[in-house]
C-alpha cells in the first residue's frame, strides 16, 4: 500500500488551518468574525449525513444481526455504562472543583456587571420535566425526526424499522439489500464532505478567536486550565484503566488512531461533525457493526462526560466567583439534577451551556444576579471549553463502544491490537459491506 504525500495529509491539514485561523482571528479580528460561515456550512454538511446514517446503520445492523434479544442486551448494557460514567464524571468535577475553588478569587461586584449578552442566551434556555425528556424521543411524524436531526428520535424510528424487517423475512432482506446499497452512497457522500474539514476548522477557528479573543482567555484562564486538566486526567485514569485491564488494548495508541478526528473536533468545537467517521474507524478497529451502530448514536446523548464536568465545575465556579454560599447538601442536590439534566446536551456546540443556564435557573440555588453575572463569565470562554467538552464526549464514546464489543464478544481483538500498533492499515471500507 502506497503512503500517501504528507500534504494530503488530513491531520495535516486541518492542524495548518487551525493554526492559520487563530493567527488570522488574532491580527484582523474583523475580518476574522465574517469567516463564521465557513465553520457553520462544514458542521451544517455534517449534520445533513447524520440522520440518514445513523438511520441506515441501526437497519443495516440489527436486521442482520436478527436477534431481538441481543440488540436489547447490548442497548441495557451501554446505558448501564453511560450512567456509571457520566455520574463519576460528575462527581470527579465536583470533588476537583471544590480542592482547588476556581474563581474564588475574583470577588465579582455583581451590581457593576454588564450581563446584558447572556440574557438573550438564557432565554432559550428551558428545562422540561422527566416526562418531557422521554416523550421528545417520540417524533410527532415519521419524517420529522429526519428533519429535526434528532439522533434520539431517529434511533427510535431505526430500532422499530430494523424490528419489523427482521419479521419480514425474504421480503424484509430484499428492503434490507437496498437500505444497505443507499448506506454504502452515504459514507461516500461524508468522505467527500471531509475533504472540507479544513476550510471549516479555519473558519471556526477565525470566528472564536475574532470574536472572543485569547484576552477571555487571560482573565479566565485558571477555569479553562482545570477544566481541560480533569478532562485528560479523567481519561488516563478512568477511561484508561478499563481500556488497558478489560479490553487488552493501549488508551494511547488509541488516542493517536482518533488523532484525524480529535484535530477536526479542536477546530469545529462539535464531536457530531466526526460521528460518520467514527463509526467508520471503530468498525475497521474490529468492533461489530451493530455494536457501534448502536453505542456511538446513543452515546452522543447519553455518555457525555465532557459536558458532565464541565456541569459541575460550571456551577461552583460561578458560586465562587459571585461569592455565593452552598452547602453540601445543596451541591448533592446539584448532582443528582445534572444526572437526569445532562443527558439534554446533545453534540452540538453550545448546548451544554444552555442546559447549564436552564438547571440552575430551576433549581434556584444561586440569586438570579448572581447566576446572570456567573454565566456571562463562563459564556465568556465557552467556546473554548466546548472543544475541550466535545473531545472528551468524543474519547468516552469511542472506548466505550470498544468495551461494549468486548463484552458482547463482537470485539476482533487481534485486529484491533494490531491496527492500533500500526501493524495493519485500517479498512475503512468495512462499514459500506
Amino acid at each position: 500500500m502506497t503512503k500517501k504525500p504528507f500534504y494530503k495529509n488530513l491531520f495535516l491539514q486541518v492542524i495548518i488551518a487551525i493554526i492559520a485561523g487563530v493567527a488570522f482571528g488574532y491580527f484582523d479580528p474583523a475580518r476574522a468574525i465574517a469567516m463564521k460561515p465557513l465553520g457553520d456550512g462544514f458542521i451544517n454538511l455534517i449534520k445533513m449525513m447524520i440522520a440518514p446514517i445513523i438511520f441506515c446503520t441501526i437497519v443495516s445492523g440489527i436486521a442482520g444481526m436478527g436477534d431481538m434479544k441481543q440488540v436489547g442486551r447490548v442497548g441495557a448494557k451501554a446505558i448501564l455504562w453511560f450512567e456509571i460514567i457520566t455520574t463519576l464524571a460528575l462527581v470527579i468535577g465536583l470533588i476537583l472543583v471544590e480542592i482547588l475553588k476556581p474563581g474564588a478569587t475574583l470577588h465579582i461586584d455583581v451590581t457593576q456587571f454588564d450581563t446584558s449578552a447572556v440574557r438573550e442566551k438564557m432565554a432559550s434556555a428551558g428545562m422540561g420535566s422527566a416526562s418531557d425528556f422521554f416523550m421528545h424521543i417520540i417524533p410527532s411524524t415519521l419524517v420529522s425526526a429526519f428533519a429535526g436531526g434528532e439522533i434520539l428520535q431517529v434511533l427510535l424510528v431505526a430500532i422499530l424499522f430494523a424490528s419489523a424487517l427482521a419479521k419480514l423475512g425474504s421480503k424484509g432482506r430484499e428492503a434490507l439489500a437496498i437500505i444497505e446499497s443507499f448506506s454504502h452512497v452515504l459514507f461516500k457522500m461524508v468522505d467527500i464532505i471531509t475533504l472540507a474539514a479544513p476550510v471549516g476548522a479555519f473558519g471556526a477557528m477565525a470566528y472564536t478567536v475574532g470574536k472572543f479573543g485569547v484576552g477571555s482567555l487571560k482573565e479566565l484562564g485558571e477555569l479553562v486550565l482545570i477544566f481541560y486538566a480533569t478532562g485528560i486526567l479523567f481519561i488516563f485514569l478512568v477511561l484508561a484503566p478499563v481500556m488497558r485491564f478489560y479490553c487488552k488494548l493501549s488508551t494511547w495508541q488509541f488516542l493517536k488512531y482518533l488523532r484525524e478526528e480529535l484535530t477536526i473536533v479542536l477546530g469545529t468545537s462539535s464531536s457530531e461533525t466526526v460521528l460518520p467517521r467514527m463509526m467508520e474507524k471503530l468498525v475497521a478497529l474490529g468492533c461489530s457493526k451493530p455494536v457501534v451502530g448502536l453505542v456511538i448514536p446513543a452515546g452522543y446523548s447519553f455518555n457525555l462526560v465532557g459536558s458532565s464536568i464541565y456541569f459541575t465545575m460550571g456551577a461552583l465556579f460561578i458560586c465562587y466567583a459571585t461569592n455565593t454560599p452552598i452547602t453540601l447538601w445543596q451541591e448533592l442536590t446539584l448532582l443528582g439534577v445534572l444526572l437526569i439534566t445532562s443527558k439534554g446536551a446533545a453534540g452540538v456546540t453550545g448546548s451544554a451551556f444552555l442546559v447549564l443556564a436552564a438547571t440552575l435557573s430551576s433549581m434556584h440555588l444561586i440569586p438570579q444576579q448572581n447566576l446572570e453575572v456567573g454565566l456571562a463569565l463562563i459564556f465568556a470562554i465557552d467556546r473554548f471549553m466546548s472543544t475541550g467538552r466535545a473531545r472528551v464526549n468524543l474519547v468516552g464514546n469511542g472506548l466505550a463502544t470498544v468495551m461494549i464489543a468486548r463484552w458482547e464478544n463482537a470485539l476482533d481483538h487481534g485486529l484491533a491490537a494490531d491496527i492500533l500498533a500500526g501493524r495493519k492499515e485500517p479498512d475503512l471500507a468495512l462499514m459500506e459491506q
